[in-house]
């Protein structure tokens, strides 16, 4: 079977060529949702920090002016 893939890939022009240039594509599209996952992550713990921060600092100054 992979003695059938080899003669393959021997006769078709740039077979080997595609095979590397999707691999690469694959890797690349993985590597970017694992990044862009990530970074969303971050950003939305940032976000809810702030967020959560800015709430209390409103209660605190609601309660303090009554």
């Amino acid at each position: 079977m992979l003695d059938f893939l080899k003669r393959r890939l021997k006769n078709q022009k740039g077979a080997m060529d595609k095979i590397l240039v999707t691999l690469l594509l694959v890797i690349v599209g993985v590597g970017a949702v694992v990044g862009l996952t990530t970074w969303i992550g971050t950003e939305s713990d940032k976000v809810q920090t702030a967020a959560s921060s800015q709430i209390t600092s409103v209660i605190n100054d609601a309660n303090s002016s009554n």
